[in-house]
């Protein structure tokens, strides 16, 4: 997420009321998550274990818990809770904003798009031309719809990521502050939930369609021309290639990849990342004709068995 003009170092730690350490005018340009930031953007860091990750990513300045030694071209924000602070920074500079009209007034609607009744169509909304809205679809913030989608009943587009930080007295929620980008020539089905990125965009590609009831989580990518199928449950950060096929009930982990052309068959568990141009079954996955030799392997045991009786 990148701020609406470039601040200071100091302006943002006056903001957070923290220390800061490197140059006052060091530039800073927005804020990120770790696998998307750029140079000018803020990172939070809250445990050790992760500290060398932030200090050596591509962002620039790092929100951090402990006074570290700060590697060269770079700044820090000293925080006594990182996870606070950002967002902190993500509902300043993306505060919520109420709505009291079914299209809000800063939408923009392409020529010949139909929107039916009962959906809501939030701020700074964008659709593009050719585009059919069904009803009680429920369009957030910022969300952008290129031109030829469709978009059946029930549909979300925009919810808050499922990110929480466990604290004593409960579960602390980092607040959503990206959006979701559909391409054009997109098909979504009825009810299916795609969730906005924490600072960055969740995507849907060009010509790609979904069944009905998919969930997709925030930040994923999701390629161009790729199949899936009702029920799929895709996790956040998760990166699926071109013309990917997923059929009914998939079920993936957060932060794998899917490579191009791959086929991954009904009530799968992808637990990992796979290549593409290849076929997989079952939980955890594996190529389906391995998967298929073991399970008709597995029948076999009542027989072996008997045998050594």
């Amino acid at each position: 997420m990148k701020f609406p003009k470039v601040h200071s170092l100091e302006e943002i730690a006056n903001l957070l009321n923290c220390e800061f350490i490197g140059d006052k005018d060091f530039q800073v340009l927005g804020m990120n998550e770790i696998h998307v930031v750029e140079p000018g953007d803020i990172v939070f860091v809250d445990h050790p274990k992760y500290y060398d990750k932030a200090l050596q990513s591509a962002a620039t300045i790092v929100l951090i818990n402990k006074k570290v030694d700060c590697p060269e071209g770079k700044a820090l924000l000293i925080s006594d809770d990182p996870f606070r602070d950002f967002n902190t920074l993500t509902k300043h500079f993306k505060p919520f904003q109420f709505a009291n009209v079914a299209i809000a007034s800063t939408a923009e609607i392409g020529e010949e798009t139909v929107i039916q009744p009962n959906t809501f169509v939030g701020n700074h909304v964008k659709i593009g031309k050719n585009c059919l809205i069904h009803s009680n679809v429920s369009i957030y913030d910022h969300t952008v719809i290129g031109d030829n989608v469709i978009i059946h009943a029930g549909t979300i587009l925009g919810a808050d990521a499922f990110y929480y930080k466990k604290r004593p007295e409960g579960f602390d929620q980092l607040i959503s502050g990206g959006r979701v980008v559909i391409e054009d020539n997109v098909g979504i089905g009825a009810l299916c939930t795609i969730d906005k990125g924490v600072t960055g965009d969740t995507k849907i590609g060009a010509g790609t369609k979904l069944d009905n009831q998919v969930h997709v989580g925030h930040d994923t990518v999701i390629g161009k021309k790729c199949l899936i199928a009702s029920q799929t449950g895709i996790a956040g950060c998760v990166v699926i290639e071109d013309e990917v096929t997923l059929w009914g009930q998939v079920g993936t982990t957060s932060g794998i990849t899917i490579g191009t052309k791959a086929v991954v068959m009904g009530q799968t568990g992808v637990t990992k990342s796979v290549e593409g141009g290849k076929t997989y079954f079952g939980t955890p996955i594996e190529e389906s004709r391995e998967k298929l030799k073991q399970l008709a392997n597995i029948k076999k045991i009542p027989e072996i068995l008997s045998k050594l009786k």
